[in-house]
Parts: C-alpha cells; structure tokens; sequence
C-alpha cells in the first residue's frame, strides 16, 4: 500500500507528518532521497526553488540536515503542545539550520520590478532553512496555541485548530472511520 503524506497544514506541521502510523508500526514518508524528492513535489507551490531538489539528488549529508529540522520542530510543536518551553536545543537547532542558508534579497528588474529572495547553500542546507524558517514563524505566531493531535486513537498527524469543532486531521482519513466504527459498536451492542 502507498501512503500518501498528509498535506495542506502549515509546512511545518506537513513535515511532522511524514511520520504516520500504519498497522505495521511508524513509518517515514522522507527517510530517503526519493521519499523527500516526492514530499517536496507535493509541496512545490509553497517552497521556493523546489526544483532544485526533484531534479537532483540530496547527499546522505543533507538528507539528515532535513532530518533533523523536522525533530527539533516535532519536538518544538510537542513541548508546545504540552505547555512546557521549547527547548533551548531545538531553538538552537532551527536557528543554526537557518544561519546555514542565509537569505539575500536583490532587486530584479527583468519583466517588472522585483524582489527576489535567495538562499545560499546547497538544494539539502537551503530546503532545509526553508523549513526551519517556516517553523519558526509558526512556532512564534498565533497559531502556534492552536496545534492540535488528530483524535482517532490510532493517528499521529498535527494540524492547526482554527476550528474549535474540528477534531481530526481529515474527516475523510479519520473523522469517518471513527463515526463509522461508533455507528458498528452502536448497532452491535443494540
């Protein structure tokens, strides 16, 4: 079976959630250079220069560097979560991911005027300040109070609770197995 990522939260929380739970235990959606090849196509609208990476290949090297963005953020978002500080070494983590791909800002005056952003680095260090970037904007915004865990016992995907009614990730990916499995117990206990 091909898992699909759960996208379409903020980038942040989309790259916590490569890690969802099957039957079979956790699996990683982005434990490889393919994997994350495909993840960052899925994304492409919302990561500047993601071509770089589906057309080449990320080193071992840089595939850790997005790695290790997406622990410190995971654990960043659960020490959130559970109404403790983030850690002083998740802070440092993002902070030196994004140090790593400084971005310079340059007038562009081609077709219209423009101003374009770049980051320094190789495709792995620049996606993965990209994505440090993208979490530190969100761990220090408003949404940041309003992360929530999907509700169905057997789901691990965060997503931002705009809604106070929303409860699960997706209401096609788990808010209808759960009414479905309420209704069975339901009617079987009837």
């Amino acid at each position: 079976m091909e898992l699909i990522p759960f996208v379409g939260e903020p980038l942040a929380l989309d790259l916590i959630n490569t890690r969802p739970l099957t039957g079979e235990g956790p699996v990683d959606l982005i434990g490889d250079a393919d994997g994350l090849a495909a993840w960052v196509e899925q994304q492409a609208g919302r990561l500047q220069d993601a071509s770089l990476l589906v057309s080449g290949r990320l080193s071992v090297e840089e595939l850790a560097l997005v790695h290790a963005v997406r622990d410190h953020v995971a654990s960043a978002v659960r020490s959130l979560m559970e109404g403790r500080d983030v850690a002083a070494g998740d802070v440092a983590g993002l902070n030196a991911a994004m140090a790593a791909a400084p971005v310079t800002r340059r007038l562009d005056w081609r077709d219209a005027p423009a101003v374009k952003s770049e980051r320094a680095g190789k495709s792995g260090v620049q996606l993965a300040g990209f994505l440090a970037e993208d979490a530190a904007l969100l761990l220090a915004g408003p949404d940041a109070g309003l992360i929530r865990k999907c509700e169905a016992d057997d789901c691990v995907m965060l997503f931002v609770g705009n809604n106070a009614r929303r409860r699960w990730c997706s209401a096609a990916r788990c808010g209808n197995r759960v009414r479905v499995s309420r209704y069975y117990k339901r009617s079987k206990s009837s």
